[in-house]
């Protein structure tokens, strides 16, 4: 019989997409303000209505962020329930008159994502006691059964509203393939045993950020985004130094560029993209 797959069962939620914008600051300036004022209204009047959740259990809903330093100067974040959604919501920004004045800087595209590691190994192993083979019909119906029974569990989870916090982080990242070492090619039960060390250090610090990982293999050029949310921009840094020193992340991690922005309510659009000294 086939040796036991070596990966865990993942679950998939939301549809996540990030955009990272420059705004073209001089030919705004140059623009008439009725053409200004009329550009804010017509932004505001699309962002206020996704700006807030859909009804649950399943959350649609966007976000805008000042970004800092000089990646851009706005982030747009669109959590919806499809790809598709994600491509309409996309597209209803570029044809806006504001979408004139964005050239875009990077994006991401990612979905909400729960690793099964512990109910992995379980589960393979109570398959493998049976003689039930790897990939059969059989097989994949217990693992069908499985991801849908941890999915409803996980509903909110897996389709989370997004945090009302001031203060957003987001990275993208890998685990390291070859070279010394290769996440990749470690035993299914040390990749377990790192990623529960892994998150202790994130849930102590449970009451400050809210974390929200995503998938993106296949999907974009890392394998998970990472998105924290906090009232305080400090706890980002002493979180991800924590994370640094766990094996997960001392031996295996790989992160991209940092995108940090502060929230921006769709009703002080208008003051943000004042050309007036204030």
């Amino acid at each position: 019989m086939p040796e036991t797959p070596p990966f865990p069962l993942t679950l998939d939620g939301a549809s996540l997409l990030h955009q990272m914008f420059r705004f073209d600051w001089s030919a705004w300036r140059r623009t008439d303000p009725n053409v200004r004022q009329r550009t804010i209204d017509e932004a505001s009047a699309l962002l206020a209505t996704i700006e807030h959740p859909t009804a649950e259990p399943r959350p649609a809903q966007s976000a805008v962020f000042a970004q800092l330093g000089h990646k851009g100067d706005l982030m747009f974040v669109h959590f919806r329930d499809s790809i598709e959604q994600l491509a309409l919501i996309q597209r209803d920004l570029a044809r806006t008159e504001l979408g004139s004045f964005l050239q875009p800087t990077h994006s991401y595209l990612s979905i909400v994502e729960l690793g099964l590691y512990e109910s992995s190994s379980k589960l393979y192993a109570q398959l493998a006691a049976e003689g039930i083979e790897p990939f059969s019909e059989p097989w994949n119906a217990r693992v069908r059964e499985t991801i849908d029974r941890q999915s409803a569990a996980m509903s909110a989870r897996l389709y989370p509203s997004i945090p009302d916090a001031k203060y957003l982080c987001f990275y993208p990242m890998d685990k390291k393939r070859g070279e010394q070492v290769n996440w990749y090619s470690a035993p299914m039960p040390d990749r377990a045993r790192m990623m529960q060390d892994h998150g202790l250090i994130g849930r102590r610090f449970a009451g400050q950020v809210k974390q929200i990982i995503s998938g993106s293999i296949g999907l974009d050029d890392w394998e998970w985004g990472v998105d924290l949310y906090a009232d305080n921009p400090g706890v980002f840094k002493q979180l991800i130094y924590e994370m640094r020193f766990d094996e997960a992340s001392a031996l295996y991690g790989l992160f991209g560029a940092f995108y940090v922005g502060v929230r921006l309510p769709v009703a002080e659009l208008g003051a943000w993209l004042s050309v007036e000294q204030r």
